[in-house]
Parts: C-alpha cells; sequence; structure tokens
C-alpha cells in the first residue's frame, strides 16, 4: 500500500490528536482530494511539485519554502531510525510490540544524536 492511499484517513487523525497548520507532502501526494482535505482541516497543504512528471513547477512562496525544509529534517530522522537503527525490518508482531521496538530505536538514536552534539568541539 502506497502512502498516499492512507493519507486521508491519517490526516483525520492527526487533526483529532494534534493543531498544526501546515501539511507538508512530497509530490505523491499531489491530488486534488488530498489538497482539498488539506484546506477542510484549515491547513495550507505544502506539497512538492518539483518531481511532478510534465508539469511546470510551482515555486513556494519564502515563507512556504522555509517551512518545507523543515520536512528534510525529518526525512534525514526516518532515514537514520530505518537504515542505523532497525525501523526497517522489525521483528515482533502486534501494535504494542512494534511500537515498543521503533521506541527502543528512537532512543538510541536520540542517545547517539546527543553524543554527536556533546562530542563536537
Amino acid at each position: 500500500m502506497h502512502d498516499s492511499q492512507v493519507a486521508l484517513p491519517l490526516a483525520l487523525t492527526t487533526a483529532q490528536r494534534v493543531s498544526n497548520l501546515y501539511d507538508l507532502m512530497d509530490a505523491a501526494y499531489d491530488a486534488p482530494i488530498i489538497k482539498a482535505q488539506s484546506h477542510a482541516l484549515g491547513h495550507v497543504p505544502l506539497i512538492d511539485w518539483h518531481t511532478r512528471r510534465g508539469g511546470e513547477k510551482q515555486e513556494f512562496a519564502p515563507h512556504e519554502g522555509q517551512r518545507f525544509k523543515e520536512r528534510t529534517t525529518v526525512e534525514r530522522v526516518y532515514a537514520r531510525l530505518k537504515e542505523e537503527f532497525g525501523g526497517r525490518m522489525i521483528r515482533v508482531r502486534g501494535p504494542a510490540k512494534v511500537m515498543t521496538s521503533l521506541m527502543f530505536g528512537i532512543m538510541a538514536l536520540s542517545a547517539d544524536q546527543i553524543l554527536r552534539l556533546v562530542s563536537c568541539p
């Protein structure tokens, strides 16, 4: 299943749990129904259009571009969690065990990042 197939239910669930103003997404989420849902929730959809096939690139406004840059930080954390801290291949079953396994990975990643910050001259 592709992420964009669960974008609408995930957006509704997230909106019930947290308040956010922007939805930062890559080009795979560039669909009218996803944009409409984002607007209906009172969010501003920031979708990266530079990878659209055959379409013209639409530039972000300067303040939107700055907000979209924050997405790369999150993507790097996810990549490290998957590549270096066991998030890619989880070998337990059940939501509670999966969450526990991922949270141990997050703890290890956080400790690693703190050690990097402390050891920098």
